[in-house]
Formats: C-alpha cells, structure tokens, sequence
C-alpha cells in the first residue's frame, strides 16, 4: 500500500509556472507508475501527465505537452509536476495516483491517490 500527499499548489498569473510535488510513503514507490490528473469543478478527472515505474517514459496528452513534464526520484519517493506558460484553464484540483501496473493515462486505472493541490491561474 502506497500513501500520497500533493504539494506546492497556489495561485498564480498567466504565464506563470509552478512545480507540484507527490510525496509517498512505503519502501515499494519504485515499482508504481505514477500519473498527474486534474479536476476542475463539476468536471470529470483528466489525464495531465504519466510516468513509468522502470524506465522512466512519460505521457502527456495534447493540452500540455511542451508545457508540462513529469519527473520522478525514487530515492526520494517522490514525483514531480513542472508546470509551465500556465494558462487560465489549467486551474483545477490537480492530484497524483499510483498503479502498480504499466502507466496508464485513465484515472480508474489507479490504486492510490492522494488529496489533491490546488492551482489557481489568473488571466
């Protein structure tokens, strides 16, 4: 069993960047993948960015790619989301999951999840 907490969230201009943070607790980290979701109010969880447990690829879909990347230091237990040109529609919750499995870019895909950091953007 994993235990995640987000990070580092806050409210921000446009064009702005943030770093987001996942911790997680428990000494198996390195074998999940880890994903990066969001969710804005009234809306379904969306896919923001994945990462492998082995050899590290990432996923993005469209909407930030270029824009955002995903990093992970397992020594660390820890996943990264750099987010940059920050955008009014990037504000939602943004959330972090694990899958002891390949990633996947599907949120029921996931075992765990954690809280959720909230990123604000102003036009």
């Amino acid at each position: 069993q994993v235990q995640l907490e987000e990070s580092g969230g806050g409210l921000v201009q446009a064009g702005s960047s943030l770093r987001l943070t996942c911790a997680a607790s428990g000494r198996t980290f390195s074998s999940y993948s880890m994903g990066w979701f969001r969710q804005a109010p009234g809306k379904e969880r969306e896919f923001v960015a994945a990462i492998s447990r082995y050899d590290y690829s990432t996923y993005y879909p469209d909407s930030v790619k270029g824009r955002f990347t995903i990093s992970r230091e397992n020594a660390k237990n820890t996943v990264y989301l750099q987010m940059n040109s920050l955008q009014p529609e990037d504000t939602a919750v943004y959330l972090c999951g694990a899958r002891s499995s390949g990633p996947s870019t599907k949120a029921r895909d996931y075992n765990y999840w954690g809280q959720g950091t909230q990123v604000t953007v102003s036009s």
